[in-house]
């Protein structure tokens, strides 16, 4: 019975793993086609507002329902998981009401910090999303908490596809109607919308089918209901802040960059442009962030399962595993994306333009993913305060410098500012880590060996594809194509150095996916170390 409910679990987790992954690709992959429609000026108006709907997502998609699920988990009776269910979508509710009031009423003025009053429309349109984010939030961490994942997975997928459909149609039709790109950014924004009505509908469709006595309501405790607002406060809104990292640097962003650029003597336009240009740098981001953190997600179940055997010397060793995982394939993300940027830039955006800014930027991956591997270790063990305080000395240091830094550096200037807080937020987190977390990425010369060989995979890759590109000629497409021959090229040499320099035990190659594979192709013994 016992394995039989393990099992049930385990098929779960990756049920909505793999949801996850399929949304975060989504997410990622759709605006190449939307910036080639809707130009760096349509993309710039969509991405100013992009942050307060990642905001939306994130307390709807991630950060609200785990927090939701691992309360209910956490309760012993039926009655005490409805009293939190209760308690939580009171608080829920009065929150999404507070930011849609916010938001509607503020957006007059919220547009003009921004330094563009045209993006009140699009403000108005992305604040109903956060009438939904309660029943979503409330409904995905129930069945997550019941360890029932097909509704959250589900609801995930088709939320995401309708959105983007969406988003994509409204480019594609205002080039046909002549929209504005206020009126376009507005209706993308709307696939918002659209998609969590979609999603709504099929919690609702599982919803339905929970026996209706679950929902009566129950007497309120004001003591049980203050002890919950403040775990939501301290815990959930931990784990939002951190799940919404890089959002919340580009919303700062949105209010300080292009009118910045203005103050720093471009016009109007010219400071759209370089916004839209500067902005290709956040799907770049999240695809590298897919591969690094999915990889490093791995581990998680047997990170909870050592935790709850109270097998500390296995959960710190775990630990050391995800935060190496986390910073080797980050690393060796970002080094691609580096090498290859001009390819890459022009395949996916038609232009080299912003390259520098670009290739600083995606440093940004390996920062992340470090910062969501070691923050997942003091998640795990309860302490909230440490994390917090680093992430808040790193958002006063982005709002600090960065309209000083755009003004004299342009895009540039964000760009290094962005790398220069995430700098110490990760520094922060890292000193005050536990020892053998703390160490884990300079034992058996670890650093060194990942250093070369992601030094030498971009050498190779940046050789292999300039001198390609000056022999040929090569046009966009073409270009392209050349591009994803080094992208393979560049991923088969890492694994091969990673294996030559035995960058990894046997046991940790095993826990990845493909990880058997990869052993059995270079003919390992099982017997090593």
């Amino acid at each position: 019975m016992q394995n039989r409910q393990m099992k049930h679990v385990v098929r779960g987790a990756f049920i909505l793993s793999l949801a996850s992954l399929v949304t975060k690709i989504l997410s990622a992959v759709y605006r190449v086609p939307f910036q080639n429609l809707v130009g760096n000026t349509g993309f710039y108006v969509y991405q100013q507002i992009y942050p307060l709907y990642g905001l939306g997502m994130t307390f709807a998609l991630s950060g609200l329902p785990v927090f939701i699920s691992k309360l209910i988990a956490q309760q012993k009776t039926a009655a005490e998981r409805r009293t939190v269910l209760q308690y939580s979508c009171w608080l829920l509710i009065i929150m999404a009401l507070v930011i849609f009031l916010i938001l509607q009423f503020g957006k007059n003025w919220l547009a003009r910090a921004m330094g563009d009053p045209q993006l009140a429309v699009l403000i108005g349109t992305v604040a109903w999303l956060f009438l939904l984010m309660p029943w979503l939030a409330i409904s995905r961490g129930f069945f997550q908490g019941n360890f029932t994942m097909v509704p959250t997975a589900l609801s995930q997928v088709v939320e995401q596809l309708i959105r983007v459909t969406v988003i994509l149609a409204a480019a594609a039709w205002s080039l046909q109607t002549g929209w504005s790109v206020y009126k376009m950014g507005a209706w993308a924004m709307s696939g918002a919308i659209f998609g969590g009505i979609a999603a709504s509908g099929v919690l609702l469709y599982y919803w339905h089918r929970w026996q209706k006595e679950n929902a009566k309501l129950l007497p309120f405790n004001r003591m049980a209901f203050g002890k919950l607002t403040r775990r939501f406060l301290i815990e959930g809104g931990s784990l939002c802040l951190f799940t919404s990292l890089i959002i919340l640097l580009q919303l700062l962003d949105s209010f300080t960059i292009k009118s910045n650029l203005v103050t720093a003597g471009l016009t109007e336009a010219a400071a759209k442009n370089w916004k839209g240009i500067y902005d290709r740098g956040q799907p770049l981001v999240q695809l590298g962030l897919v591969v690094a953190t999915s990889l490093a997600a791995t581990l998680l179940p047997s990170l909870s399962q050592a935790l709850q055997k109270q097998q500390r010397h296995q959960f710190y060793r775990q630990a050391a595993t995800m935060v190496r995982f986390s910073f080797a394939f980050s690393l060796a993300a970002a080094g691609g994306l580096i090498a290859l940027m001009p390819g890459v830039n022009r395949l996916l955006f038609g232009s080299t333009q912003g390259d520098r800014t670009l290739m600083l930027y995606m440093l940004s991956i390996v920062l992340i993913a470090l910062i969501s591997g070691y923050n997942s270790v003091f998640q795990s063990l309860g302490e909230y305060r440490l994390p917090i305080w680093a992430l808040t000395l790193g958002f006063l240091i982005k709002l600090g410098l960065n309209g000083w830094a755009v003004r004299r550096w342009q895009i540039f200037g964000a760009s290094m500012v962005t790398v220069l807080a995430l700098t110490v937020i990760l520094s922060l987190i890292w000193w005050y880590s536990r020892p053998y977390v703390r160490q884990a990425l300079f034992r058996h010369w670890f650093s060194l060996k990942l250093l070369f060989c992601v030094g030498s995979m971009m050498l190779v890759v940046t050789g292999l594809f300039f001198s390609i590109q000056h022999h040929w000629q090569l046009g966009r497409l073409a270009g392209g194509g050349v591009v994803l021959f080094c992208v393979a090229g560049g991923a088969v040499l890492f694994i091969s150095l990673a294996r030559w320099v035995r960058l990894f035990t046997t046991r940790e190659w095993l826990s990845l996916p493909l990880g058997k594979q990869i052993l059995r192709f270079f003919n390992v013994s099982r017997e090593e170390k």
